[in-house]
């Protein structure tokens, strides 16, 4: 499983996607991904993510927004060198795409700042 970094006012942020060929559907165009991510806090201070923002690229040009609050349901505090990992998935109506996105964070001061998602490269059978 490739990784993928990006680190943003020394938050870290790690992708491995996957590729889940027993959820997909070649003939439906039904694609199915997990990714998995860990966003280390390598700071000194906590600091809470509020919000995400995906940019989900099919093959062919067709591109997905989608924006909303917390991750899975959660909008995690991370303390000074703590971390936080989760898992989600995305369909994809081709072979291939990518994703990329951020993530709004917050300090313990109440300042706001945005974290880069790292682009990641989506691939069906390639595990």
């Amino acid at each position: 499983m490739h990784a993928y970094h990006a680190t943003t006012e020394g938050i870290r942020i790690t992708v491995r996607p996957i590729y889940l060929d027993g959820q997909s559907d070649a003939l439906a165009h039904k694609f199915v991904f997990a990714y998995f991510i860990r966003i280390d806090n390598q700071t000194q201070q906590q600091v809470q993510l509020l919000r995400r923002h995906w940019f989900i690229n099919h093959g062919g040009g067709k591109t997905e927004e989608v924006e909303g609050e917390g991750v899975v349901g959660k909008q995690p505090v991370i303390t000074p060198d703590g971390s936080h990992e989760y898992n989600s998935f995305c369909i994809l109506e081709t072979m291939e795409g990518s994703m990329r996105g951020t993530y709004l964070m917050q300090r313990a001061d109440g300042s706001t700042f945005e974290v880069v998602i790292p682009p990641f490269h989506l691939r069906a059978a390639a595990n």
